[in-house]
């Protein structure tokens, strides 16, 4: 479909080129999708259409227009875009920031750069689980549609869609920045299960997901780790060949096993070093756990790493190296390890 956008000849925003036309702007364009849908669906187009409200339940916190709607950005502000939004510059100048997944220039029909600055009349469009924001250098003028966070606006007050997940729980905020961005779905339409443990493979994904899903390569690598239909596939080749995650001596994975907090540690620290941060460990924190000689061999440096800069931070006092740790307390690992990397 990429391609098909890419060989369009005419004009941006003329009437050979239907992306940004005013009557596309207007919101025609989305009438005969609707249309053509129905046709082509039949009933199956209005349940699919039934389903809006639970998808602005699951990103409740965005303001959402179902067609593009002029918007205004004063200098320094900011437009969140989530995935299956899409911003036109109209006037004024922007700067794109991808936060995860990737931004597509449709008018060009090619990948828009993170730190990029923002043609006039060209539409970008966020791909699946993929957060951007445009700051402004300028007051500019647009337009907008999908789900979208001006920092100009006023928010109301913004309910949760987990029934399992408190608001006074201690690890509500890290479960709602990992869902909201993409890197954890709910057991459940309405359920997140945050006691429930996670798996290596389900860890992994995460990582992968937060890394944008990037290509995965070539296959292969551990023999329990063959299926390419498996969703653990992709993430695991991929943290393979990035040197992200070894396996065991026998050539396994083992990716439906409970991952434990050693065993997180050291694959949070492989990631961080193949996202090139910095490694160094400040201050003595890992030393004042009583728990430190717990630790595997293999796992004392990614432990004293991750302390350091607070990305784990213990369990009622100790590490509990070798315990297996729960979606809630990987979700807060995540979580502050995003906080420490910004």
């Amino acid at each position: 479909m990429l391609a098909c956008m890419a060989t369009v000849s005419a004009s941006t925003g003329s009437m050979g080129n239907p992306l940004v036309t005013l009557s596309y702007l207007n919101g025609a364009y989305a009438e005969f999708l609707r249309t053509d849908a129905t046709a082509a669906l039949g009933v199956a187009a209005d349940s699919a259409g039934g389903r809006l409200d639970d998808i602005y339940n699951e990103y409740i916190g965005y303001d959402f227009s179902p067609h593009f709607m002029s918007i205004s950005l004063a200098a320094g502000e900011t437009l969140t875009l989530s995935q299956g939004a899409s911003f036109i510059l109209m006037s004024g100048t922007g700067t794109l920031t991808v936060k995860s997944g990737t931004v597509i220039n449709i008018s060009t029909g090619m990948g828009a750069d993170s730190g990029s600055s923002l043609d006039q009349l060209n539409r970008y469009f966020c791909t699946e689980e993929t957060t951007a924001v445009i700051t402004t250098s300028a007051a500019l003028t647009g337009q907008v549609d999908g789900y979208y966070i001006s920092s100009g606006a006023e928010r109301p007050p913004r309910p949760y869609v987990f029934t399992d997940v408190a608001e006074s729980a201690w690890y509500f905020d890290a479960i709602d920045y990992v869902y909201r961005n993409g890197l954890f779905a709910g057991t459940t339409a309405n359920t997140f299960a945050p006691g429930t443990p996670m798996t290596r493979g389900m860890f992994v994904t995460v990582l992968y997901r937060l890394d944008g899903k990037p290509s995965t390569g070539a296959g292969g690598g551990f023999s329990d780790v063959a299926n390419a239909g498996a969703y653990y596939y992709d993430p695991v080749t991929w943290a393979n060949s990035s040197g992200i995650v070894t396996g065991y001596p026998d050539g396994t994975f083992l990716p439906d096993r409970a991952v434990t907090r050693e065993e997180m540690a050291a694959i949070m620290h492989r990631y961080a070093s193949y996202k090139g941060q910095d490694m160094q460990t400040p201050g003595d924190s890992y030393d004042s756990f009583p728990d430190v000689g717990d630790v595997s061999p293999y796992a004392e440096a990614p432990m004293r790493w991750a302390t350091s800069r607070e990305i784990i931070r213990g369990s009622g006092g100790m590490l509990l190296p070798r315990n297996t740790a729960t979606r809630a307390e990987v979700a807060q690992i995540i979580f502050n390890f995003c906080e420490s990397a910004e």
